[in-house]
């Protein structure tokens, strides 16, 4: 007959009281992991409950929870009159790790024990820096959102019994309903000839990138963009194998000359463009450039992916409809989103094609995505048709004029001497450049340090030229003062 274990339990069995998970849970838990690294063997036996409970400071009935629940997961057995013994049977060749090696008891392994693919494209975007005020991407003001609308449509729909069909696997193309609805809606204000079965949604730009990408690019494949264009889509094109070509961007657009030179010489597969406004430089194509790029399309076969992300903001005018709108050759494969038009944290995009590759694409997402946010694209699709939506950019696009004529106003004012810009004529950003003498990152780490998060990503410094994007769109006009103080504070300190 096997004594109980002499093993120092305090050394394996760390107890936190300020944890939500009940202490015979930790117990039992770190009693597994010892029983999977071999601290614990099959056949030993385990100390008392009066014993182990006097050992670890904790109520008898405690240990005896925490028995009953190795007991009831099988990594023990309990023998009447005899005791709680190991019953997990390691591999023989497992090698015993030292009873007191409390380090690798606790701990989760800090690396892989085998080799991965690194990426060398991306590194981790920082989020939630410790600032109160920030120069964004361009993004929107979420306090503008008509959330006492949205709240009442989403919750309506968890409430009614006709719409528990949501809840379950749907179409993969994503709601049926929402593509209806979101084929007017971007007919009525794109000029687009579409229905239902011409679109895909997806989580956001992002996803629309990486699926096109994905279905289009094979290694090898020639891909343009401006330059600068939009590091992220780059990114996305790279990982797939493309080689990136890239040509010059002026106030006109993307130079559809550059892009003629190069098709007379080399096979291209895919053009990626944002001709509304272009990023990061928030110039419009004209569309002129636009009826010339659909020809070229035509005469060389390449595919235009024409990313509109910032579509639903034009002040000067009206806005320039797609090059979508236009294209009679299914060239063209047109992605857009409401992470834009209504707060990033709605994850609601979509992709426009002729009806072939949205069923492929549909196959394919599959692979990464199931199927979307069914409940929230039906929230999306009855304030659209309430013209919620509509009504809440009507609104919107007043108050970021006024703050975009702000911004640029107090940077003219404070910073005429260190910067060049042109007012966009839409979207949530102004194009910077700077006197190519400052330290952009120094400018950003002298921001931070006064409560302003100027992020690296936005920042531009090349043998070109020296220059920051820089988002307004979620500061009001007192902020946008107080930021641009910041700045301007920052730029002095750096020099």
């Amino acid at each position: 007959m096997s004594s109980p274990v002499q093993i120092p339990f305090k050394s394996i069995i760390y107890i936190d009281r300020l944890l939500d998970r009940p202490v015979y849970l930790q117990i039992a838990h770190q009693m597994i992991n010892a029983i999977q690294r071999g601290v614990l063997v099959a056949g030993v036996q385990l100390p008392g409950t009066r014993t182990l409970s006097e050992d670890l400071s904790v109520h008898r009935k405690t240990i005896i929870a925490a028995y009953d629940e190795l007991d009831a997961q099988g990594w023990t057995e309990i023998r009447p009159n005899k005791g709680t013994f190991v019953q997990y049977k390691m591999p023989q060749e497992h090698i015993l790790l030292e009873p007191n090696d409390e380090k690798i008891l606790t701990s989760y392994p800090m690396k892989t024990g085998f080799s991965f693919k690194q990426s060398i494209l991306l590194d981790a975007l920082s989020v939630n820096v410790p600032a109160q005020l920030e120069f964004n991407d361009g993004l929107p003001d979420i306090r503008l959102l008509p959330l006492d609308r949205l709240s009442k449509v989403y919750g309506g729909i968890l409430k009614s019994k006709t719409n528990y069909r949501h809840f379950g696997y749907s179409h993969v193309e994503g709601n049926e309903y929402f593509r209806e609805t979101l084929a007017l809606y971007l007919n009525n204000t794109r000029g687009l000839h579409i229905n239902k079965n011409n679109i895909l949604t997806t989580r956001g730009i992002h996803m629309s990138i990486f699926m096109a990408s994905s279905m289009l690019i094979e290694p090898g494949d020639k891909v343009i963009v401006g330059d600068p264009s939009y590091y992220l889509a780059n990114m996305c094109f790279q990982q797939c194998g493309g080689k990136i070509l890239s040509v010059p961007v002026d106030e006109e657009g993307i130079s559809v000359e550059a892009i003629r030179e190069l098709c007379k010489k080399q096979k291209i597969r895919l053009l990626y463009l944002t001709p509304h406004h272009h990023y990061p430089t928030t110039v419009t194509m004209s569309a002129e450039r636009r009826v010339e790029l659909l020809q070229l399309a035509s005469t060389y076969g390449f595919i235009i992916l024409e990313d509109d992300y910032d579509y639903d903001f034009h002040y000067n005018g009206n806005s320039v409809l797609p090059l979508a709108s236009a294209d009679t050759n299914g060239m063209v494969v047109y992605i857009g989103s409401f992470c834009k038009s209504l707060a990033p944290g709605f994850r609601s995009g979509y992709l426009i094609a002729p009806e072939n590759l949205i069923r492929e694409m549909a196959k394919f997402r599959r692979l990464v995505d199931r199927q979307g946010d069914m409940l929230m694209e039906q929230a999306l699709a009855e304030l659209l048709e309430e013209k919620e939506i509509q009504r809440h950019l009507k609104k919107a696009v007043k108050i970021y004029q006024e703050r975009r004529d702000t911004f640029t106003g107090l940077l003219q004012h404070h910073l005429g001497n260190e910067l060049s810009f042109i007012s966009p004529p839409g979207g949530l950003s102004v194009w910077t450049k700077w006197n190519p003498q400052l330290n952009l990152m120094r400018i950003s780490k002298n921001c931070l340090k006064h409560n302003l998060h100027l992020p690296q990503e936005l920042l531009y410094q090349t043998d070109n030229f020296t220059a920051m994007r820089l988002g307004f769109g979620n500061l009001s006009p007192a902020e946008l003062e107080e930021a641009v103080a910041i700045l301007t504070s920052a730029v002095k300190e750096s020099i």
